[in-house]
């Protein structure tokens, strides 16, 4: 499984309804089942993101269809990054000409 880091911004929508905000995240999290990823963890943070998700999804599509399908709710825009492990990277670097 490959691991990703989405950074998340409320929306307008998503602040007027921030009481629902911790409902919202356990939805996403059985979404997340139904495409094959396993959140592990959510983050609601202070500063330029107003959470941070870490998600494992067996490969790059499947996390697109899983961000995109949250983004047409409307409460969050997000960033995903694909986060790699020290294990990975070593694995990276040995491939480096």
């Amino acid at each position: 499984m490959a691991t990703y880091v989405m950074l998340m911004s409320f929306t307008e929508q998503g602040v007027k309804n921030a009481k629902e905000s911790t409902k919202r995240a356990d939805a996403f999290k059985q979404e997340a089942k139904k495409h094959g990823a396993t959140v592990t963890e959510i983050f609601w943070t202070l500063g330029q993101y107003d959470a941070v998700t870490i998600v494992e999804a067996p490969d790059d599509v499947t996390m697109t269809a899983l961000s995109l399908s949250l983004g047409t709710r409307g409460n969050v825009r997000t960033q995903t990054l694909r986060a790699f492990s020290e294990t990975e990277m070593k694995t990276i670097i040995g491939k480096m000409a």
